[in-house]
């Protein structure tokens, strides 16, 4: 599944993280993800992939469109 962008922004602010945190623990740019979030453009889908894992192993849990919308919670422990 790829994020969204909102789910991106929305995981963010879930766990506390800035732009700066979140690309130091993904190991990618801070441009990547301040870019991906401006809707400039969308990473190569192997970066997408480590900025999701990262966010996955903060305790995120990424849910799926589903008529609904897609979304984000934190994992319950």
């Amino acid at each position: 599944m790829a994020i969204t962008v909102g789910q991106l922004r929305a995981a963010r602010g879930l766990i506390g993280w800035s732009q700066q945190d979140l690309a130091e623990q993904a190991e990618v740019g801070r441009a990547t993800v301040a870019d991906f979030e401006a809707g400039k453009r969308v990473p190569y889908a192997t970066t997408l992939a480590r900025i999701e894992e990262t966010l996955i192993a903060a305790g995120v849990e990424f849910i799926p469109e589903n008529g609904g919308g897609a979304g984000v919670r934190l994992r319950k422990s």
